[in-house]
């Protein structure tokens, strides 16, 4: 056991020194008490989330093993009496750290948990909206702009040389037992690794903010859907991943964009770099509230859709092999870099869910939680549902359309011969539709559609009809079991069938007789249903 007593605080997403309450709290009780108290500044390596680590801390106390397994024992060998982290929301998290909590009661440990993963925190929101989760942007803009939140603040005083830790007895065995993990112990071949675009840690984060922050015009003028999807370098500031590992304050990152705009014309949310923050804080938000929020069943807030399994379509859009070469090279771009641009996220999620495969939104959500550098809980499950029509947005007859999507902002498909090679050849006219070349102009252009590049495997002008009658019975068959139980959804299901083209009904019947007299269809109804009529007929 450790001649002095302990403070330890163990990292998890806050990676960073700046705007860390917890790590302030315990570096502070140590400054308190040089000579009773040392610092050890922990991160532990679960090997359960070794597979999902994108990231390797440095200069940290790098331990191996399970938090709960291992706590028990570091609390004992390093007489620990302090321990402090930051609050997280996930599920997973909120379980091991309740457990952590009561073995730390246990051990006679004190425990202190600060806020700050985001601006708002999601608890006071929730509170003010009736403990509802607020489901639409602007509802929880409203609720935001009620709340007063605590600005970041600043890094820690250096510790007093008295209160740097002896070695434990792991240390005196194997002194560099707490090291970083290396490639290897992270199951990743250096041969796999392509260029990093994108370096991790703290000093990193800073400057790439302040680098954007220093082009004021730029970003009083942003929005993102001005922004392109398919340009060769990053047209946002893809700090995201930086946000997500905590390299980055959210709440710093606001700072400093109020700073830039104070007194400026400037765009405004949803839209500007506030508005991207705001978008985080949401999805947090609805996901503080709702544990099942990263999958369909028992989700409160997630529409209940009939989705399809397709082993063979899922492979083939996660590995770009779909045959449609805009979202081919998406994908592609996600799995070399790790990382693609919000409106590409779009594309590639329509076309996954209600736009052609009809596979549901879990899958793809996976994959992205596998393959990118910002992958966060909250907003992967959240946007996943949003872009799928499950819950937040519910204009499902708009689809994005995998060839003319893309064409707006890169007509000469420049981005698609990067990421594309095998249509390198292929003029403008043709790149985002190859099957439309002849045989004879496939092979002077050196790829041949079916064996140099896949045919498509479903026709989008055809399935994409299909699948907006498949989201309107959904709709309707939810609507009905909210509205009349059992015995609507009863009623709707001997009516209607999930492949028909959908028909103006407006009519609700109630579940107590399949004779009552019809209702006028609400207005808000009326047009929504008049709005996917047209655009089924423009089709």
């Amino acid at each position: 056991m450790s001649s002095k007593q302990t403070a330890v605080h163990w990292f998890r997403k806050g990676l960073r020194v700046h705007d860390n309450p917890a790590l302030a709290a315990a570096v502070d009780r140590v400054r308190g008490q040089p000579s009773k108290l040392v610092l050890r500044p922990v991160f532990i390596l679960d090997p359960g989330i070794i597979r999902w680590l994108r990231v390797g801390p440095n200069r940290l106390h790098v331990v191996r093993g399970n938090p709960v397994e291992m706590f028990p024992e570091l609390f004992r060998e390093w007489n620990v009496t302090l321990l402090t982290f930051e609050h997280d929301i996930e599920p997973y998290s909120v379980k091991r750290d309740a457990t952590v909590r009561e073995l730390a009661r246990q051990a006679k440990v004190e425990v202190q948990v600060e806020k700050s993963l985001t601006i708002y925190d999601p608890d006071e929101i929730l509170k003010k909206n009736g403990g509802k989760i607020p489901l639409t942007y602007q509802k929880y803009g409203s609720l935001a702009s009620m709340c007063k939140t605590p600005g970041p603040i600043g890094v820690p005083d250096k510790v007093p040389a008295e209160s740097v830790p002896e070695k434990d007895k792991r240390e005196r065995k194997d002194g560099k037992c707490y090291d970083p993990p290396t490639l290897d112990e992270l199951k990743v071949r250096q041969e796999d690794l392509g260029e990093c675009k994108f370096p991790g840690g703290e000093t990193e984060a800073l400057r790439r903010l302040q680098d954007y922050m220093s082009r004021k015009s730029w970003v009083c003028a942003f929005e993102k859907p001005n922004t392109s999807p398919n340009s060769l370098e990053p047209s946002t500031t893809v700090l995201s991943p930086y946000v997500k590992f905590g390299c980055l304050s959210a709440r710093l990152f606001m700072a400093e964009l109020k700073k830039v705009l104070a007194g400026q014309k400037h765009s405004q949310p949803p839209v500007s770099l506030v508005g991207q923050l705001m978008w985080r804080e949401f999805y947090y938000c609805a996901a503080a509230a709702e544990p099942n929020f990263d999958k369909m069943v028992g989700n409160s807030v997630c529409l209940q859709v009939p989705w399809e399994t397709n082993p063979e379509h899922l492979a083939a859009w996660t590995h770009g092999r779909t045959g449609y070469p805009f979202i081919d090279a998406i994908m592609r771009q996600l799995r070399q870099e790790g990382w693609i641009h919000h409106l590409a996220r779009h594309a590639v999620a329509c076309f996954l869910t209600r736009g052609d495969l009809w596979i549901s939104w879990e899958e793809g959500q996976r994959v992205f939680e596998e393959l990118l550098l910002d992958a966060d809980w909250a907003l992967n499950a959240g946007n996943w549902m949003w872009l799928s029509a499950s819950a937040f947005f519910h204009q499902f007859f708009r689809v994005y359309s995998p060839v003319a999507f893309g064409k707006k902002t890169d007509p000469e498909g420049k981005y698609i011969k990067k990421y594309v090679p095998e249509l390198a050849k292929f003029p403008a006219g043709i790149i985002y539709e190859p099957w439309k070349a002849n045989l004879e102009t496939q092979k002077k252009l050196g790829c041949i559609i079916g064996k140099d590049y896949p045919h498509r495997i479903v026709i989008h002008e055809e399935i994409s009809k299909k699948n907006i009658s498949r989201m309107s019975e959904a709709y309707r068959k939810n609507k009905a079991l909210k509205e009349g139980g059992a015995a609507t959804t009863k009623e709707v299901d001997s009516k209607s069938d999930a492949g028909m083209e959908p028909t103006p009904s407006g009519k609700k019947r109630k579940a107590s007789s399949s004779s009552s007299t019809p209702k006028k269809p609400s207005p808000k109804k009326s047009k929504l249903q008049s709005k996917m009529e047209k655009f089924l007929k423009k089709k």
